[in-house]
C-alpha cells in the first residue's frame, strides 16, 4: 500500500502552510477552558475563517489523504482544534454526508462548514454505555413526529450546541441491535434539559441530557427506522478512524518538549526514562504511518474508515496515558501542580480508553472483525 503523497497533495500542503502562516498571529485571545459560551464563539469564529479561505470542507469532500495532510499541518502550526465544531466537523457532519438525503444534506451541512451551528453527540446512557445497543431512550411515531422520553450521559457539548445526532429505541421487540434509529435533534426543543457535569480535570464539557416527550420531525431520520444501528457504525468509524489524527501529531510535539523538559531539570540522566521515551517515540511513529495506512484503507474502500480504526483507538488511547504517566516523572512533584503544562491533560488522559468506545469493545471489534474470531459468550 502506497503511504506516499502525489504532487497535488503536497502543494495542497505548502498552500495550507502559508495561508496558517499569515493568518494565525491575527486571531483573538482564546477564553478560558470553562468559558464554553466563549470557546464556541472563538471555535466558530475559526471555523468561518476556514470556511472563508476554502478549508472548511476538506473532511467531507476531500481526499482521505487531504484530511490527514489537514490535520497535521493544522496541529503543527497550532491553529486552533475544532473544539465544539468536534461533532459536527468530525462525526454528525461525515455520518449525514455519507448516509443523509439530498435535503438532509442540504440543510446540515453548510451550517457546519460556515461555523453557524453546534452539534453535539447523545450516544450514551446512565445503563448503556459501553453496550450501546443496550441503549433504552424510547421514539415512538406520531404522526410525522417521533416523541422521545429518556436521558443521555456524557452528552459533548451539549450546553452550547444547536443540535444533537441522537440514538433512540424505536422498535422494543426487536432485537437490541435493530430496534434503534438515528435522529437529528433540535436542542431548543420543548421538553429538554441540559445539566453540565464537571470532569476530573475541572471542565464540563459534557452533560447529561433529559428528554420528555420531545418532539422531533420524521424528516430528521438519517437512514431508514429501526437501521440506526448501521449508521452508527457509520458514525463511530469516523470517530476512530481519523477523528484523533490530529492528536498524534500534537502527542509527538508534547514528547519532544517533555524531552527537553528532561534535560534542563536533570531527569534525562535516568536511563530508565529515557527508555520510556525512547519507547513512546517509536510508538507515535507507528501510529501516524498506521493512521495514513488507515486513511489510503479508506480510500480504496469508498472513504469510509473500517475496523482498523479501532486498532488505531486502542492503541492511541493507551499510548496517550502512557505519554502523560512520563510527563508526571520527568515533572516529578510538580506533576501535581495544575498550573503546571501536561498536569491537567494527564488527568484527560485518564478518560481515552472510555471515550468513543472502551479499550474492552475495541478488543472485541478486532477480534470478531479483523482476526474472525467467535463472538464471546
Amino acid at each position: 500500500m502506497d503511504l506516499s503523497y502525489t504532487p497535488e497533495e503536497e502543494d495542497f500542503r505548502a498552500r495550507l502552510r502559508d495561508w496558517l502562516a499569515a493568518v494565525l498571529p491575527a486571531l483573538p485571545p482564546k477564553p478560558s477552558p470553562g468559558d464554553w459560551p466563549g470557546r464556541r464563539a472563538y471555535d466558530l469564529g475559526w471555523q468561518r475563517r476556514l470556511h472563508d479561505a476554502g478549508y472548511a470542507d476538506v473532511h467531507w469532500d476531500g481526499t482521505p489523504s487531504l484530511r490527514l495532510i489537514f490535520l497535521e499541518e493544522t496541529e503543527k502550526a497550532g491553529a486552533p482544534y475544532v473544539g465544539a465544531n468536534f461533532v459536527g466537523l468530525l462525526h454528525a457532519g461525515p455520518t449525514i454526508a455519507a448516509e443523509g438525503t439530498a435535503e438532509q444534506r442540504a440543510r446540515w451541512l453548510p451550517p457546519i462548514l460556515r461555523g453557524e451551528e453546534v452539534w453535539c453527540q447523545g450516544f450514551s446512557e446512565p445503563e448503556a454505555g459501553s453496550d450501546l445497543a443496550a441503549l433504552r431512550t424510547r421514539a415512538w411515531r406520531d404522526g410525522d413526529d417521533y416523541v422521545v422520553t429518556g436521558s443521555k450521559i456524557w452528552t459533548s457539548h451539549a450546553e452550547v450546541a444547536d443540535w444533537c445526532e441522537l440514538l433512540v429505541r424505536t422498535d422494543p421487540a426487536a432485537p437490541k441491535h435493530r430496534g434503534i434509529t438515528w435522529l437529528a435533534l433540535p436542542m431548543d426543543a420543548p421538553g429538554i434539559t441540559v445539566r453540565p457535569l464537571r470532569t476530573l480535570a475541572g471542565s464540563a464539557e459534557f452533560a447529561e441530557v433529559f428528554l420528555d416527550e420531545v418532539r422531533v420531525p420524521v424528516a430528521n431520520r438519517v437512514g431508514d427506522e429501526n437501521d440506526g444501528w448501521r449508521v452508527t457504525m457509520v458514525t463511530l468509524s469516523f470517530e476512530r478512524g481519523t477523528a484523533f489524527a490530529g492528536e498524534v501529531v500534537a502527542c509527538r510535539r508534547v514528547l519532544a518538549e517533555l524531552a527537553v523538559e528532561a534535560r534542563k531539570n536533570g531527569r534525562w540522566d535516568d536511563p530508565a526514562l529515557r527508555r520510556r521515551l525512547g519507547r513512546l517515540n517509536a510508538e507515535f511513529r507507528a501510529l501516524w504511518r498506521l493512521t495514513q495506512w488507515n486513511v489510503s484503507a479508506a480510500e480504496a474502500s469508498g472513504a469510509v474508515p473500517g475496523a482498523g480504526g479501532s486498532v488505531f483507538k486502542l492503541r492511541y488511547s493507551h499510548a496517550r496515558q502512557g505519554l502523560y504517566d512520563a510527563a508526571a516523572e520527568v515533572l516529578g512533584p510538580d506533576c501535581l501542580d495544575l498550573d503546571r503544562p501536561w498536569t491537567l491533560d494527564r488527568l484527560s488522559s485518564l478518560s481515552y480508553t472510555i471515550a468513543a468506545g472502551t479499550s474492552q469493545i475495541q478488543h472485541s471489534i478486532i477480534a470478531e472483525r479483523i482476526l474472525g474470531l467467535p463472538k464471546g459468550r
